[in-house]
């Protein structure tokens, strides 16, 4: 690859579990800042806002803002606009991302006054329920777009791995035959504006997973390339049955300033 010009970096499992720091995370982003490698905090979490997201990982202790972090939200919002301009789009998602859904007309899944144009779906959680998903079911018979802002099997909290979006997602698009159009990772428009914002090309950037598919893989179909960490998500199962091998693996964010030093930056 090129000198790094650019560092991409998944939250939740890279950095946080439950919102909590990874041993040695904090004072790796330290020297990430401290060498003024320009990065960005790319993340597929919908149960929170970027504002929020800020502010709990300062209160960890992480040397970040708002203008860092780029989320599924805001890059579906986006898309949105560009692609379904003016759209009823009906929400189902864990959590209030409202304020980062700019732009979005949003109508509630079973008001018989207000036929969703689009299905949207978030993160997942309690709200995923028979009848919701049944609800969404009905308005993608009918003709409704399914655009869901990420497809991840599960993700790790401090109680254990949980089920996300993608075991719910995937009924759902055999149930109505059709495939989702998933706006966050990996999807390229995701890294593409993180990198956009950044100044950088592809081959100048490096992007730090725990999921080996969305994160590291994806990254590397784009041209990027891929640093998968044993922490978070990880699973050496999935490593294994995975249908590519990762550029680069370290136990830990806290290696990465190494990393970096052997690649010349």
């Amino acid at each position: 690859m090129q000198r790094v010009a650019a560092v991409l970096i998944d939250i939740d499992g890279v950095l946080t579990v439950s919102w909590k720091p990874l041993p040695g995370a904090v004072e790796a982003m330290e020297r990430l800042r401290e060498a003024d490698i320009p990065l960005a905090l790319l993340t597929n979490t919908t149960s929170r806002t970027r504002a929020s997201i800020a502010a709990a990982l300062a209160d960890a202790g992480f040397p970040v803002t708002e203008d860092d972090i780029f989320t599924a939200p805001v890059v579906a919002a986006t898309y949105l606009a560009e692609h379904c301009p003016g759209a009823r789009c009906a929400l189902l998602n864990s959590g209030d991302i409202q304020e980062d859904l700019a732009g979005v007309t949003l109508v509630d899944l079973d008001d018989p006054a207000a036929v969703p144009d689009v299905i949207l779906v978030g993160g997942a959680g309690p709200e995923f329920d028979y009848e919701a998903l049944n609800s969404a079911f009905a308005h993608i018979q009918r003709g409704a777009r399914l655009v869901a802002m990420h497809r991840n099997l599960y993700w790790r909290t401090a109680t254990g791995l949980q089920l996300d979006t993608g075991a719910f997602l995937a009924g759902l698009e055999r149930a109505a035959r059709v495939e989702a159009e998933v706006i966050g990772k990996p999807a390229e428009p995701f890294f593409a504006t993180a990198l956009a914002h950044l100044g950088a090309g592809a081959s100048q950037a490096l992007m730090i997973g725990d999921d080996i598919e969305s994160d590291v893989l994806g990254a590397q179909r784009h041209g990027i390339t891929g640093v998968l960490v044993r922490t978070g998500k990880y699973l050496p199962e999935a490593h294994r049955a995975a249908p590519g091998e990762p550029d680069h693996v370290l136990d830990s964010f806290a290696y990465l300033p190494g990393l970096l030093q052997r690649l010349g930056r």
